[in-house]
């Protein structure tokens, strides 16, 4: 039985990292959207140049369109072996037309997992949050610190806070993604297939959580 897992959560609540884990724990591949769209942009693909012209114009990409960029992804083999999606679907319409297309290839979702962290441990995440003015390298002043505060490690540049990581931004962030979460996350709870987990704490035992609801699920009895 393979696992077929969607990641929810908002922001700094730790899917990625989680996505990461369950690829090198399981063996199930870890698709993150933003990474797909890059990829799809940079490599002049049909698809790619659509997406292109509407991030360029600051326009929302549309449901359909995500959903053919990410369903491209799903081969036959992954869809057989599994997979963790990070960062998709983030509508109700994107949250359909994945299931669409699962259920014509016969395979629906096992869950989505909703990583749930108080408001408090989120801002602390992502407003500790630095990056290198100079090349670009990110760190973070609890969990991964410069060795000189406020030096790069790499090529000794200055680091600097984002405007997306300062808290009175982050505060906004978090209260925008609560309102347009409230869909998506009633729409899984109707299909009886959302879990919550906890994000709190370090990454290993976030992992350890969720390996025991698989295997509480009987998810994993093939692993």
């Amino acid at each position: 039985m393979s696992l077929r897992l969607v990641l929810l959560g908002p922001p700094g609540s730790g899917k990625g990292t989680l996505a990461e884990h369950l690829e090198e724990r399981l063996a199930i591949p870890h698709l993150s959207t933003g990474e797909l769209f890059r990829r799809a942009i940079n490599r002049g693909t049909r698809l790619g140049n659509k997406v292109r012209q509407y991030v360029t114009e600051g326009k929302l990409v549309p449901d359909r369109l995500v959903v053919e960029v990410m369903t491209q992804q799903l081969s036959n083999r992954k869809l057989r072996q599994g997979f963790v999606l990070d960062g998709f679907p983030r509508t109700v319409g994107q949250a359909q037309g994945l299931d669409r297309f699962l259920l014509r290839h016969r395979r629906p979702l096992e869950a989505a997992l909703y990583l749930a962290c108080p408001p408090s441990v989120l801002i602390t995440r992502l407003s500790g949050r630095r990056v290198c003015s100079r090349c670009g390298t990110n760190y973070h002043i609890r969990t991964v610190p410069p060795k000189r505060q406020g030096v790069c490690d790499r090529c000794e540049g200055t680091l600097i806070v984002r405007k997306d990581d300062q808290v009175a931004t982050v505060k906004k962030r978090l209260a925008v993604d609560r309102a347009q979460a409230k869909p998506l996350l009633a729409y899984y709870r109707r299909k009886r297939i959302l879990y919550r987990l906890s994000g709190t704490g370090p990454s290993p035992r976030v992992l350890e959580r969720a390996l025991a609801l698989f295997r509480r699920e009987d998810w994993l009895k093939d692993r």
